[in-house]
């Protein structure tokens, strides 16, 4: 069927450019109606809230420049500028009659000022219309923020996940819990039934193409996500923390603002964080962090206002991230497979070259206490184990742990499985000759985190061994080199699909690795480093199950003996 908005009528398959015309009329929103020939979901995305934030302007009308109308399924609806008086005469981000912030007046009054007639008009002819929201904004042209996205949580339990999820699809550091029903655009239209986001990028009345970019890729991800534009998602650089609290400080004194802390800076609770001065250089209003937190953006003008915000900074919550336990759960599913194929490379020709690859680094003696982190279904333990040595080996997935043990059995080899974290060791210090791994670091939220804690358990002297890959740079899903008796043939696409999007929601997928590795336990008291990039050809010799044609690489390092 046909998808009509006003004045705006799109066929299957359409895509219609022009001006909307809202409340009869009186106000000309530029559009553009993405109409796709399969049915779905209605997604509505604008720009121009405030008519002084560039970036979200700019990727708005790219967007409706680049969105393919054959990648659409339902209806992408794009408002590039709904203030478009402010705007046009460069008046900033208040309605240009009435002096009004459209983002503070929704749902709007039919008979009242020019932006609560806008705000009226866009809440009863097109919030109806619209199953999800996505607003797109900037730091105002006195403002400097760190990017971060707002999702709405003053509605229903379901709007609020749905929206949460949307937010976790913005490559931002920070994903900030708003607890407002009404005022602005998107919190009033989560009150009527659509999940809904808001975009910070950007500020001090600029824009750059990087950030309009990133927007742009944000809104990609977000309706590939939906199920509204059929496109894998792309690369994310961050997975964005979530943030529960929110302060706003205010002035008290029209003066001039000195900040001591940028946005996207950390506080801690009673830090100094700013002053007003007044004509002559003396403090008249000192400002001081309320809790731990982020500053999510303040005034970057020298002057500010009485009663207007000098600085806003929100609380971390480590609460909501079920990264974990989603990557639990996939390789929990996994693990069943795995095991089976352990079982044969314990029996193939890869086990006298990894036993060459690794011996030959060990610490000289027998009996070492070795720590395999990440063991999955125990390979390295294993081999380990049954040249004397001591090994532990931990995994984070039961399921995986449970396979272990009976493989180790079914070898003979004399070792112990322990379901733990790798970020998170329940060992003493200085506990092991050893940590090795295999295939785990990419896997990792926070692979800085993990690294601190082998570091932490390694005697001094002691070493890493880490064999990982760049598997973030790579598409897991694209299995055409792959040779026919390969493993990944039998997992299914929706399987490779949970992985890679698993891989964009870590951070180390973005990382240049070995380098990072490098440089992050270079500063860990790690010392007498060694890097072999080629490890991958000297392992997998055939194209058969075990192939793997990710480039491997090998890093070892010693931990100093004097701290």
């Amino acid at each position: 069927m046909a998808f009509s908005l006003c004045n705006i009528t799109a066929e299957p398959g359409e895509r219609v450019t022009g001006e909307l015309h809202l409340n009869d009329g009186e106000f000309l929103i530029p559009a553009a109606v993405f109409h796709g020939e399969q049915p779905g979901k209605t997604v509505l995305v604008t720009a121009g809230v405030h008519g002084g934030e560039y970036v979200g302007i700019q990727a708005a009308i790219e967007l409706s420049r680049e969105l393919k109308i054959e990648k659409t399924v339902g209806t992408i609806v794009i408002l590039k500028v709904l203030n478009r008086p402010a705007f046009e005469q460069r008046k900033g981000s208040m309605g240009l009659t009435d002096g009004k912030n459209l983002n503070r007046v929704f749902p709007g009054e039919p008979k009242g000022t020019e932006m609560e007639r806008l705000a009226d008009a866009v809440s009863r002819e097109i919030f109806p219309c619209v199953d999800y929201y996505i607003d797109l904004h900037s730091g105002d042209d006195y403002e400097r923020l760190t990017p971060y996205v707002y999702y709405a949580g003053a509605a229903g339990e379901e709007v609020v996940e749905k929206s949460r999820q949307m937010a976790g699809w913005v490559d931002v550091p920070y994903r900030v819990r708003s607890n407002v029903a009404s005022g602005g655009a998107y919190n009033y239209a989560a009150s009527q039934g659509i999940p809904s986001i808001l975009i910070e990028r950007g500020g001090m009345g600029s824009w750059s193409m990087e950030e309009v970019g990133s927007t742009k890729r944000d809104v990609y991800n977000i309706l590939s996500h939906l199920g509204i534009y059929q496109e894998p998602t792309g690369y994310r650089e961050h997975y964005p923390l979530d943030v529960v609290d929110v302060r706003y400080q205010h002035a008290s004194h029209n003066g001039f603002w000195y900040p001591e802390k940028k946005a996207g800076d950390v506080i801690s609770q009673g830090e100094f964080i700013g002053e007003v001065r007044n004509y002559e250089g003396n403090p008249i209003e000192g400002c001081w962090a309320e809790f731990d937190g982020v500053i999510l953006y303040q005034v970057g003008a020298l002057q500010v206002l009485e009663d207007s915000p000098m600085i806003t900074y929100g609380r971390i919550s480590r609460e909501f991230d079920d990264r974990k336990e989603r990557i639990t759960k996939y390789w929990g599913k996994r693990s069943g497979s795995f095991v089976e194929q352990r079982r044969s490379e314990l029996h193939s020709p890869l086990v006298k070259r990894w036993q060459q690859e690794i011996f030959t680094r060990l610490p000289k003696g027998q009996g070492l206490k070795i720590l395999d982190v990440g063991c999955g279904t125990g390979f390295f333990t294993i081999l380990l184990a049954k040249e004397g040595h001591e090994v532990t080996g931990t995994d984070l997935t039961p399921e995986m742990v449970e396979h272990a043990s009976v493989l180790a059995k079914e070898e003979g080899a004399q070792c112990r499985f322990l379901v733990m974290d790798a970020e998170n060791l329940d060992f003493p210090d200085h506990t092991f000759d050893v940590v090795i791994s295999r295939n785990l670091t990419w896997t990792l939220p926070h692979a800085e985190q993990a690294y601190q804690e082998w570091v932490r358990v390694l005697k001094k002297g002691g070493i890493i061994l880490n064999f990982d890959a760049n598997y973030g740079m790579s598409d897991l899903t694209d299995t055409a080199s792959l040779p026919e008796t390969h493993a990944h043939h039998t997992l299914g696409d929706e399987m490779l699909r949970e992985c890679e999007e698993i891989k964009h929601q870590l951070p180390i997928s973005s990382y240049n690795r070995p380098a990072w590795d490098i440089a992050t336990l270079g500063q860990m008291n790690m010392r007498e480093f060694s890097v072999d990039l080629d490890m991958g050809r000297k392992i997998y010799v055939e194209k058969d199950e075990f192939y793997n044609p990710t480039p491997l690489f090998m890093l070892c390092a010693k931990k100093e003996c004097e701290e």
